[in-house]
């Protein structure tokens, strides 16, 4: 025979989750909702032509948004692992650790737009260039590093201590047992930090509207990477996905800006999409691998 208290608790119990789930459902139908609106306008003003590498299409802002996140997960990922893995690591309980930690907080709560004008001002003016991806992509290494620092320091200091005794009493180094034992671990939870870093840096376009330029002249017939119109060549100004939307909604006269704006929409919601199954594919292998 049950109690009033356990009654009670038994209420308590459904009520919080019927709560729980009700809360769900609707940041699921809140999410169903932008992806259907948002697709629903590329849809309804959708020409093969947008998808084409001319001045009329995206094709080209498609191609510098890939192009942009890879060369800022190049410069951001080695340097937020790094430093994620000294402060689980090697750090010491000091005012020296303090310090850091509180930069990477002050850091990650920065505009992004502050983030730019300093791009601006150190990659562009003091450097003396014109805009450009790899001053674009620096402005988002800045803007990903405390997140992947802090992502990869939470990574490493969840594994268990007998990770890193057992390796050690086995005549391992600490360099080894980071590199060999820890890293191979941790890689999983870390890929959720890169994958929050390139979501970041995909739907960029304050700090790029400083540092990367609104230029789309490519020649995809010019292989030469010396040249401003080469697609690979990262000493030339892009205009990204991102900015496109920006431009087109804001300051765009031609006739199908609404178009460019939806389908470019549309188009970035898919490769933050594509982008994010693909990481987590990778995890789901790494720790299948992990337990052979």
């Amino acid at each position: 025979m049950s109690t009033p208290i356990s009654k009670k608790a038994h209420r308590a119990n459904n009520a919080a989750t019927g709560i729980i789930y009700g809360l769900t459902g609707a940041t699921l139908l809140l999410l169903a909702a932008i992806f259907l609106y948002v697709f629903y306008k590329a849809f309804h003003g959708f020409e093969w032509k947008l998808l084409s590498f001319t001045p009329e299409g995206i094709g080209n802002q498609f191609f510098n948004t890939i192009y942009m996140v890879f060369l800022a997960l190049l410069f951001s990922v080695p340097l937020g692992v790094g430093a994620g893995i000294y402060m689980a690591e090697y750090a010491g309980v000091n005012k020296l650790t303090k310090a850091i930690r509180i930069a990477i907080e002050t850091l990650s709560s920065l505009p992004s737009i502050v983030v730019g004008l300093f791009g601006y001002l150190v990659f562009i003016l003091y450097v003396g260039a014109s805009w450009n991806m790899i001053s674009g992509a620096l402005a988002l290494a800045i803007i990903n590093l405390p997140l992947l620092t802090t992502v990869t320091e939470d990574a490493f200091r969840a594994l268990p201590d007998h990770y890193r005794s057992g390796s050690l009493a086995l005549g391992a180094t600490r360099w080894q047992t980071i590199t060999r034992v820890l890293l191979p671990t941790a890689a999983s939870r870390m890929i959720t930090g890169v994958v929050l870093a390139a979501g970041r840096c995909f739907g960029e376009a304050a700090a790029l509207l400083y540092t990367a330029g609104m230029s789309t002249d490519l020649n995809w017939s010019n292989w030469d990477l010396s040249s401003p119109t080469c697609p690979l060549n990262p000493i030339r100004p892009s205009e990204t996905l991102a900015l496109k939307i920006w431009s087109s909604r804001t300051e765009s006269l031609a006739t199908n800006a609404a178009s460019l704006a939806d389908v470019s929409s549309a188009a970035l919601l898919l490769l933050v999409l594509i982008f994010g199954f693909l990481a987590r594919y990778l995890a789901h292998r790494l720790d299948r691998l992990k337990d052979i």
